[in-house]
């Protein structure tokens, strides 16, 4: 058998496409032995098989392929290839497989199969090798499984309820309801959950009952959910006096199983092959402690486990590198005013040690001095360069001088004031002069400046002052801290003013300040000889610069923080020679509120006022608007004054100039000259703008006549100004203009057209006289007698209401009644005037005419021609002829032919007719009756 492998061996790499059949048949070794169990508290089945000897004689690559079936499916759940190098050992193979189900819902069953890697052909399959679940058992009732209670969170689980034989499980749920995948026979029923959450189901509740209602019917399991531990973090050992050794540990997050499932840690020594004698306990941290002994070299695993898994962290170590010493304590001081030595203890004693000191200083920073510590049973720090009279913290901590591997706990923190010491640096002082009758208050203000340190525990302020020329006797006044100033009366020579602060050690160096005589020009330039510029404020300050001197060795500014209170809080900062500009902060300044700054410039102790300066941090809209206080109209302008409104420090910002804003009422303004601005109504005014503050007249020109108008005033600063809300309403006058216009349009035509309506019968009559028609006249009824062609009234047939003589004296009134049969014959022919006579009133009563008027004929002369006859007026009744006498014009007509009426026997030709003129005037007949015959 050894030979026939040997051969095959040596011909193998030989191999050739021409490979029989037959050699390939060689190559194939079925399974011969096939044994299967399962690990039910891992779910895995255990696999074992063999091939023969044969195979393994010949050391064979060797490939398997194997199957896993199920009793409730047809087919396989899964199927592997197996790889495998026999060996000479004649060892059987193993195989793991790890189920999804619980190995007790079903029966399992595999069965292998294999062949040679050189070989095609696989072998047959091994018979099938069944492994039992307990759905072939008699159950007393029905089981869930998996047994192991506990689930870990995110993973999936598939649980099983098994019924006995003959019953069909009914239901088979979980509480709380979870998305859940089914899976049924008649006798076992299955339940997937997919990624279980701890935050959603701390534990699951699984119910299972069968087809029968009895109490062996029913079966149900809780399973917790949970997480593996986590790997201990910042696993480290490590000791104080080389005595004992600590190691320390993070335990990590919750696994949220508790009790008997919590996480447990043990600790073993790989060196010794020992666990650690030492017990776990964790708050915080973690932390095992156990006796060193004579190892010094260790290598430690901590290892932390529950139902669902276990973590190990390692630390190896020497001991002596590993010193953690304890916190040094009892810590003292001895102090000057400058210099502080600190000891203090440890109890790490043979160990040489490395310290560090930490110290506060008063303002907050933190200086860290090194110090050596030996095997001495304390140990010390001088600390120099220290204040006097300051508070300073120190605290101490330490690690092995040779072997750094940590600093100790810091010890308990010292707090020590150093001694006094006569106070350093000098006062800053500055002055507020007041002229007075005779002389001069001076108010001195001092305080600390930034180089000043009182050095002591109590302190006070002495002033002294004394005339500059004249050697008087200096006089002083003493005050205690909680001063900064005082006023001191003096007259108009020139003093020297002194101040310095004491504690119980000594004076400080004094402050000198000089007021030079009052001869009224400091006075003078503080008043109107400076102008005050405005300055702009930001949102860190007010800047102020100023134009540099260089024979000023220093620049003062002062303010007050608060303008409006008396006394203003005065302020005041000091600049060196080459400074020309400065931001003036105040935790008092505010917006809208006017800061005005002097700037000084001091030589030798005297100081020389040298600008002004006016500022806002930020302008405002003004408090109040302008009040106009007269307002002149004409009918197109409107002038508006405001002469009392101020634009001092009063206001809230530098008043910059005007807005006035106009519109008609009814409509939006268009105003030649003017800007749009549209409220936020969308409202439309017109906007005239007047850029100086002390201009507080203004005329709005090009307004309507007879118009209104709403008008308001606004001041502006670099704040902008105040919404619109209330408005001056105007009317502008009628217009003269107009009235002219008015009266040359409408009031002229109408009294012409009343003056022509009046006189155009006047006019009528004397421009276009109406040539009365004889035809249409009465007397011409009497056609009995006629001259030729011509009809002719006799007059002594008609009675005519009156008659006219033709001349230039005066008329002669003629009683129509009583005068007609003596009225003489003879004519006056060289007058060429007439007059009208009318019957007198008391006549007209008299008189009555005939009931019935009738028509009335007016006549130039009593003859005339018919062939030039005109037609007459309208008729017109008596009473109208009356009322209407004044208002008669006299109708010239010159006839071409005249018949004497008063004389019928008259033989005149008709050249002499022609030719004379007619010396009576028939003015009108009414219709009587003629009298006698007719003709």
């Amino acid at each position: 058998m050894m030979n026939h492998f040997m051969v095959l061996a040596v011909l193998l790499p030989l191999r050739t496409c021409y490979t029989t059949y037959s050699q390939q048949e060689s190559l194939v070794f079925p399974v011969t032995y096939l044994n299967i169990s399962k690990d039910l508290a891992l779910q895995q089945l255990l696999v074992e098989w063999d091939v023969g000897t044969s195979a393994h004689d010949a050391e064979l690559a060797m490939s398997f392929e194997i199957q896993v079936r199920r009793t409730d499916v047809t087919t396989t759940v899964w199927t592997e290839l197996y790889n495998v190098t026999l060996d000479k050992s004649g060892k059987p193979l193993h195989w793991i497989w790890d189920s999804d189900l619980p190995l007790e819902c079903m029966t399992h069953s595999v069965r292998i199969r294999s062949k040679a890697e050189a070989s095609k052909i696989w072998s047959q399959w091994s018979l099938w090798e069944t492994v039992p679940g307990l759905d072939t058992s008699n159950n007393n009732g029905p089981q869930i499984f998996p047994n192991e209670k506990i689930v870990e969170e995110g993973s999936d689980i598939t649980l099983c309820c098994i019924g006995r034989k003959g019953q069909i499980i009914k239901e088979f749920f979980l509480v709380p309801a979870v998305h859940v995948f089914n899976h049924t026979n008649s006798q076992v029923r299955l339940l997937t959950v997919k990624n279980v959450s701890h935050q959603e189901v701390p534990h699951i509740t699984v119910y299972c009952q069968e087809s029968c209602n009895e109490e062996q019917c029913y079966d149900y399991a809780v399973f917790l959910v949970g997480k593996p531990p986590d790997t201990p973090n910042d696993f480290s050992c490590q000791t104080q006096d080389m005595r004992i050794v600590t190691c320390t540990w993070s335990q990590g997050g919750d696994t949220y199983l508790y009790g008997q499932h919590s996480p447990k840690y043990t600790l073993s020594e790989e060196f010794s092959q020992k666990p650690v004698p030492c017990t776990v306990s964790c708050s915080e941290q973690c932390s095992c402690s156990w006796d060193i002994g004579q190892q010094r070299i260790y290598n430690i695993t901590v290892t932390v486990e529950n139902p669902l898994g276990k973590k190990t962290a390692t630390d190896v170590f020497d001991v002596t590198h590993r010193i953690y010493p304890a916190a040094p304590f009892q810590l003292w001081e001895e102090c000057t005013d400058t210099d502080i030595t600190l000891y203090w203890k440890h109890r790490n004693r043979g160990i040489e040690l490395f310290c560090q000191t930490e110290v506060r200083q008063p303002d907050g920073k933190v200086e860290l001095h090194n110090s050596s510590d030996t095997h001495l049973h304390y140990a010390s720090i001088t600390l120099g360069g220290l204040q006097p009279y300051a508070e300073y913290t120190a605290r101490v901590h330490c690690a092995a001088a040779k072997h750094f591997w940590r600093w100790s706990e810091w010890s308990e923190a010292q707090t020590i004031r150093t001694k006094e010491a006569t106070p350093s640096g000098k006062l800053d002082i500055w002055r507020e002069i007041t002229p007075v009758l005779g002389g001069r208050n001076v108010t001195l203000f001092w305080k600390q400046a930034p180089s000043f340190r009182a050095n002591g525990r109590s302190i006070s302020y002495e002033v002294t002052w004394e005339k500059v020329e004249g050697g008087s006797k200096p006089e002083s006044i003493s005050f205690s801290s909680v001063y900064n100033s005082t006023r001191i009366s003096i007259d108009n020579h020139s003093y020297r003013f002194s101040i310095m602060a004491k504690n119980n050690v000594n004076y400080s160096l004094p402050s000198v300040l000089i007021i030079p005589r009052a001869t009224g020009t400091e006075e003078e330039l503080s008043g109107s000889e400076l102008k005050e510029e405005q300055v702009n404020g930001t949102d860190d300050g007010i800047f102020i610069s100023w134009e540099p001197r260089h024979i000023y060795d220093s620049y003062i500014i002062d303010w007050c923080n608060f303008p409006m209170l008396q006394p203003c809080d005065l302020q005041w900062k000091r600049f060196g020679p080459n400074t020309s500009s400065a931001l003036i902060n105040s935790a008092a300044f505010v917006p809208g509120v006017r800061y005005n700054f002097h700037i000084y410039g001091s030589v030798a102790n005297r100081a020389s006022l040298l600008e002004k300066k006016t500022g806002y941090l930020k302008e405002l809209p003004p408090l109040l608007d302008p009040v106009v206080e007269k307002v002149e109209l004409t009918f197109n302008a409107v002038t508006l004054s405001w002469d009392s409104y101020p634009t001092n420090e009063s206001q809230s910002g530098f008043v910059r100039g005007y807005h006035v804003y106009v519109s008609p009422i009814q409509e939006d303004c268009s105003l030649k000259g003017s800007k749009k601005h549209v409220l936020p109504d969308a409202s439309v005014l017109c906007k005239y703008t007047i850029e100086n503050p002390e201009e507080k007249r203004y005329t709005v020109k090009h307004l309507l006549s007879n118009t209104k108008y709403k008008l308001v005033v606004k001041a502006y600063t670099g704040g902008g100004e105040t919404p619109i809300v209330n408005f001056i309403y105007i009317d502008t006058p009628f217009s003269s203009n107009m009235l002219y216009l008015l009266v040359l349009l409408v009031i002229v035509p109408s009294l012409v057209a009343a003056i022509c309506r009046w006189k155009m019968k006047w006019v009528k009559e004397c421009c276009c006289p109406v040539i009365p028609s004889p035809n249409k006249s009465k007397v011409l009824s009497f056609k009995e007698f006629k001259i030729g062609s011509e009809e002719v009234l006799k007059i002594s047939d008609c009675i005519p209401d009156m008659l006219a003589v033709d001349s230039n004296a005066e008329a002669q009134n003629i009683h129509p009644w009583s005068q007609l049969s003596s009225m003489p014959t003879e004519e006056k022919i060289d007058g060429h005037s007439s007059s009208w006579i009318y019957p007198n009133e008391k006549e007209e009563r008299d008189f009555t005419p005939t009931p019935t008027p009738q028509t009335h004929t007016w006549f130039e002369n009593f003859a005339y021609s018919s062939h030039l006859a005109v037609e007459s007026d309208p008729y017109q009744i008596p009473e109208t002829l009356e009322t209407s006498k004044p208002e008669l014009s006299v109708v010239l007509y010159q006839p071409h032919y005249y018949v004497d009426i008063f004389n019928e026997d008259a033989a005149s030709t008709r050249r002499e007719t022609a030719g004379r003129k007619a010396s009576l005037r028939y003015i009108s007949q009414t219709a009587v009756h003629c009298l006698g015959r007719r003709l």
